[in-house]
């Protein structure tokens, strides 16, 4: 088997980066403090206004912090600059891009949305082109770092799925436009385990199955593993911020812990065709993207997925934005609009194994058309699963610091 283009392990797309109340405050001081979670629609020239936190049931359309770029203009010159997690986007469909615009993209990375954004705050680099998550994306706006978007520069976005082309956390697609989408799961070896997930009374037992000791890994991100132990325990409420429900998580994640010698990783796609893993708390992506890491002699079906077949799992999406102030803001309106083409986001999934939330994608058709092996049918993402899934998003400061602190102990062991 060829190996990936990836060559060396990466890290997570949203890697827990441990941080004091004190590092919080000093980063982003009084802008955290929340807002109507409806918003108003307004301007605000500055930015630094009050962060809102969106929900399903509770739209957020962002205020404006400056009039979008002119319609009519011709693309800069370039070189567009890019900042993105390490090895999120086909090298191909980059340089497709340059032959296209006669340009040069430079990419620069970061291992964390924490690492992103201080950087952005500091103002450390000149970037056009950012790729935020939803959860911290009414901080970013509230901060003054993401410039409005003129959709006349982005036809393509009626490409893409109703309900993320006018999503909840950015009504009217003001400052993003949508990416990949995934949903988090279980990944497991099934050449080496007793029982799959489906075959336990609650699927996620299996990671405090003993039988697994040492074999056994979490996500290194603490929402995502506070987010399972809660759904373990029937709260479907991923964003809680009840003390109780946090600390009654942290207790089964030390009796988990205890039982299995958890280790944490962001490379599900690489420890489980290595074998290092048995048992994996994954994303789907990683879970597709998996067969271009096996040895020779190993097979795909030896890799398993599971995700609640009726949904209410983790699930979750990724975005693109263009940074306020960018050299070139046209240029990069371009390269969003480039990258929601159809067939420029087929070729991104074939090498990224992150589904691209596409209209003209048929996700019963990811299958037999072999983006994804008939046995992880489960790892194939449709728009119906955001109903019934839970999104991880914006904290309150407050509610962050108990999450943090919950997963700082987990990790220490305390």
């Amino acid at each position: 088997m060829t190996r990936h283009p990836r060559e060396r392990p990466t890290l997570s797309r949203r890697r827990f980066l441990e941080r004091s109340g004190a590092l919080l405050a000093g980063l982003w001081g009084g802008s955290l403090l929340l807002g109507s979670c409806g918003g108003d629609g307004g301007r605000s020239r500055s930015g630094g206004g009050p962060a809102v936190r969106s929900r399903p049931d509770r739209p957020v359309t962002l205020p404006l912090v400056d009039d979008p770029v002119p319609d009519g203009r011709e693309p800069e010159d370039g070189p567009l600059s890019v900042f993105n997690y390490a090895e999120y986007i086909n090298p191909r469909v980059l340089r497709t891009f340059e032959r296209r615009y006669g340009t040069r993209v430079k990419v620069t990375t970061f291992n964390s949305m924490d690492e992103a954004r201080a950087k952005l705050d500091a103002g450390v680099g000149d970037f056009d082109v950012f790729f935020p998550t939803p959860d911290v994306l009414g901080r970013l706006v509230a901060k003054g770092l993401l410039a409005p978007l003129n959709q006349t520069y982005l036809p393509n976005l009626r490409n893409v799925w109703d309900t993320l082309a006018d999503p909840f956390y950015d009504r009217g697609s003001r400052y993003t436009v949508p990416y990949t989408v995934y949903t988090t799961g279980i990944g497991y070896r099934t050449d080496a385990v007793d029982r799959r997930p489906e075959e336990y009374d609650n699927p996620y037992d299996i990671f405090w199955d003993r039988v697994h000791r040492g074999r056994t890994w979490l996500l290194d991100d603490d929402r995502e593993v506070i987010g399972m132990a809660l759904l373990r325990r029937g709260v479907t409420d991923c964003n809680t911020e009840d003390p109780d429900l946090i600390a009654e998580a942290l207790r089964e994640l030390r009796a988990l812990d205890e039982a299995v010698s958890a280790r944490l990783s962001a490379s599900a796609y690489e420890k489980l065709p290595s074998g290092e893993a048995h048992v994996h708390q994954a994303w789907s992506g990683d879970a597709v993207n998996a067969r271009q890491y096996l040895p020779r002699g190993t097979d795909i079906t030896d890799i398993g997925y599971w995700y609640p077949p009726e949904g209410g799992g983790v699930i979750g999406s990724d975005t693109i934005a263009v940074v306020r102030g960018a050299a070139h803001p046209v240029l990069a309106h371009h390269f969003l609009n480039f990258l929601l083409d159809e067939q420029v986001a087929l070729e991104n999934y074939r090498w990224l194994g992150y589904q691209p939330p596409q209209k003209a994608i048929d996700p019963d058709r990811l299958v037999a058309d072999g983006f994804v092996p008939e046995h992880l049918r489960s790892a194939v993402v449709r728009p119906e699963d955001f109903d019934r899934g839970c999104q991880l998003l914006q904290l309150s400061p407050e509610g962050e610091k108990l999450w943090d602190a919950a997963f700082a102990r987990f990790r220490s062991g305390g």
